[in-house]
């Protein structure tokens, strides 16, 4: 009883574990930008295809070592011969034979030893380009969270914008009805409420939008009804564009994949010229031959040295081969350079740009803040028009949306910048 209790328990377990691990958002949860970038970390698949690449070029490595360790093989044969004319022996008999092979390079020129330093160097590549990976996700789970906070905010200014402009339906046909104000008020105003509330059909259709894609940037399909938190970074960090470009010179691991693979190929080159040079390696075998009545036993030992007089040419071809995949690497690598140059010089200015527009944006809010009261005030003692209102209405939703484009380009940007500068 205590044994079947204990496994009960013991499969509880594991399966809560299966669960926790298949559901990595609980329904209700407030993420952070931190907690959204941990998920993505955990579950995005781009990230087990990387790995997945570095554990290839690991088995490589072993294979290339291979070359260092004696090559044993077993062989084993069966015949049934019968003679094909009258002889001494002119019935059918079995013919059996086993033979041990052990065959162990002795001095190949250094061609394991670059073999494996090659590889050495694609795995390096390898993790190179899974820190690439990394960062590009990262990026991707920023540019998500943002604009869903952008899309979760034009939301409540949507509905803030026609709760506005209900009121001042209202506040239209109360006028209309006590006879301050024309029938065209009213219909001008349920217009614009209409308008108002076609507006907040879209922004909350970008919602559910912007939310699909900060699940796909986390590598989550489907996750239970959650939120984000408000982190909008608004101060900036003064860095030149010298300074910027040159830590992405330094910091990015593409440029040290590519370095990697460019002495890769360097080395491939040296290998395949050494194709020409000869090889020593020693044998040693052992085995047994013979029929139904008859078994011979045999042994040897050896050593053999294999020169490569004359190959078709295949050699001198593949170092061509080897050289041209060299400059097509030096050509890349610098096409990879002027890249990371436009995408540093692209997020540096579009930050700046984005954080004059912040400073800008307070000031339009503001004032169109200060325009609707005024507007209000005016149409309240019937001094002003609702087109004046609507006008000021239609200002105000601009100006609050302008301020969140902004603030939203601004941390994009902070965040593209990083990404092209190396910086998680």
């Amino acid at each position: 009883m205590k044994k079947k209790i204990f496994y009960i328990f013991l499969l509880f377990l594991i399966c809560s574990q299966n669960l926790w691990a298949a559901d990595p958002i609980q329904k209700g949860d407030v993420l952070t930008l931190q907690q959204c970038i941990n998920i993505a970390l955990k579950n995005h698949p781009a990230l087990n295809a990387a790995s997945g690449t570095i554990r290839q070029s690991e088995s490589k490595i072993g294979q290339a070592r291979a070359g260092y360790f004696p090559q044993i093989t077993f062989q084993s044969g069966y015949s049934r011969i019968g003679p094909a004319e009258i002889s001494l022996r002119s019935d059918p008999y079995n013919h059996y034979s086993n033979t041990l092979n052990l065959n162990q390079t002795i001095f190949d020129f250094g061609k394991t030893y670059t073999r494996v330093q090659i590889q050495s160097l694609q795995k390096e590549s390898a993790e190179a380009d899974f820190q690439n990976v990394t960062a590009s996700i990262i990026l991707g789970v920023k540019e998500s969270y943002y604009s869903f906070l952008k899309a979760k905010m034009s939301e409540t200014v949507a509905v803030e914008t026609m709760s506005q402009f209900q009121q001042h339906f209202d506040v239209a046909n109360a006028f209309f009805e006590t006879g301050k104000s024309s029938k065209i008020d009213v219909t001008s105003a349920e217009v614009n409420l209409s308008n108002a509330r076609i507006q907040l059909i879209s922004a909350q259709n970008a919602l559910r939008l912007a939310l699909v894609k900060l699940n796909q940037a986390m590598g989550v399909i489907s996750a239970p009804e959650y939120d984000v938190k408000e982190e909008f970074l608004v101060a900036k960090v003064d860095i030149s564009f010298d300074a910027a470009l040159s830590q992405a010179y330094e910091n990015r691991p593409e440029l040290l994949s590519t370095a990697r693979k460019k002495v890769a190929l360097e080395k491939s080159v040296d290998l395949n010229r050494k194709e020409y040079l000869p090889v020593l390696s020693g044998n040693a075998a052992y085995g047994y031959a013979g029929d139904d009545t008859t078994i011979d036993k045999a042994w040897n030992v050896g050593v053999a040295l294999t020169f490569p007089l004359f190959t078709g040419l295949s050699t001198k071809y593949a170092v061509d081969e080897a050289k041209a995949n060299l400059e097509v690497a030096e050509a890349n690598e610098e096409s990879l350079r002027q890249q990371i140059y436009l995408e540093v010089q692209s997020a540096w200015l579009n930050r700046r740009e984005a954080f004059e527009r912040i400073e800008a944006g307070k000031t339009v809010v503001r004032q169109a803040e200060e325009t609707l009261e005024l507007a209000r005030g005016r149409y309240a003692t019937g001094v002003g028009s609702s087109i004046e209102i609507t006008d000021a209405l239609i200002k105000h939703y601009n100006a609050k949306m302008t301020y969140i484009t902004a603030l939203t380009d601004f941390n994009i940007a902070q965040a593209s910048l990083e990404k092209a500068i190396g910086v998680k």
